[in-house]
């Protein structure tokens, strides 16, 4: 009896230890894409490159890790090319936008992919939105922004980004008097049409904001007016929140749904629909790894880079409930957000 439980054990090592070797042969000399929806020097492009920096050393096998950008039409090009086009063998990761997956049951044209069929990594943080103005626009706070008889130009990429959705949504709730210019490549050429005096504003990330808005930041050429989110920022104690503006349940409600709820599924890593569930595994081991690595936190730190995870399980769980929304808000979005 001894000598048959032996020999079931030995064969169950055997079996794990064939496992973990198969999964070091298939990543070994191999070379993984980070495909991101976004120019190059942006938010979404940082977070990509940091990590790619440190996840291999978390992949069995040590592959080689790259990184692409393929924008267009606010990072729907690649999200419909990872659905559509990239071989789902654990090779090809992508990194968009998670405002398209309101888009998707918002039935925005152009979207090729269900989202509920990604496979999920992970996502790095939640961001905390915000919105600044330059010094230029003359408007430090809330109170002059509501005021002002003239809108003020944000600079948007495209619907299905912050960017673009957070202030029309602020336009029909609390009547913020603004104009979305969108078609930018990403954050980074926004910054050039800030500097530049072309727009006076943006919503994004406040992470997005100290990372690469650093030096606008300091000069004070950049001033934070409303924050877009369920409680204040420890860093903004002093700006307001979006909600504090609403004067109705319904527009309180809008704000919830169709600013806030973007936070927690804003910056998803995915792969293609139908890649081996054990490279699913492996990849979302070596995120969440990652995500604890100190050297990987302590570059992070160096770069003003926010680190407050999700993992892959719990980001397919979140965007799966956005699809649970009741029918009247989301015919409410659409109007908004057409």
């Amino acid at each position: 009896m001894r000598g048959k439980a032996f020999l079931i054990l030995a064969l169950l090592i055997g079996l794990c230890v064939g496992q973990a070797g198969a999964q070091e042969t298939f990543y070994k000399g191999k070379t993984i894409r980070i495909v991101v929806g976004f120019s190059a020097g942006g938010g979404y492009d940082t977070y990509a490159r940091l990590i790619s920096r440190h996840i291999t050393r978390h992949i069995p096998g040590n592959p080689n890790i790259i990184v692409e950008n393929m924008t267009g039409a606010g990072s729907l090009v690649s999200a419909n090319y990872l659905y559509k086009a990239a071989k789902p063998d654990g090779l090809t990761i992508g990194h968009f936008i998670g405002g398209l997956f309101i888009q998707q049951l918002l039935e925005k044209p152009g979207i090729e992919f269900d989202a509920r069929k990604f496979e999920y990594i992970g996502v790095p943080t939640q961001d905390h939105y915000v919105t600044a103005l330059s010094k230029a626009s003359g408007i430090t706070n809330m109170q002059q922004w509501l005021a002002a008889k003239t809108p003020v130009k944000l600079g948007g990429i495209a619907p299905g980004t912050a960017t673009s959705d957070i202030p029309r949504i602020l336009m029909a709730a609390i009547d913020l008097p603004a104009q979305v210019v969108d078609g930018y490549k990403g954050t980074a050429d926004v910054r050039l049409a800030f500097n530049s005096g072309e727009i006076h504003g943006l919503n994004n990330a406040w992470e997005s904001f100290k990372s690469t808005w650093t030096q606008e930041l300091q000069s004070g050429n950049v001033i934070v007016v409303l924050q877009s989110t369920s409680k204040r920022h420890p860093d903004l104690p002093n700006v307001p929140l979006d909600v504090e503006f609403a004067k109705t349940p319904e527009s309180r409600r809008l704000i919830e749904v169709g600013a806030h709820s973007l936070s927690p599924t804003a910056r998803p890593f995915v792969l293609p629909p139908g890649t081996p569930k054990n490279r699913v595994q492996i990849l979302r081991r070596a995120f969440a790894d990652t995500m604890k690595d100190p050297a990987f936190l302590a570059e992070a730190k160096k770069g003003n880079l926010n680190i407050n995870p999700t993992g892959g399980a719990e980001l397919d769980k979140n965007v799966k409930d956005i699809f649970n929304l009741e029918a009247p808000l989301i015919a409410r979005l659409k109007e908004v957000l057409k």
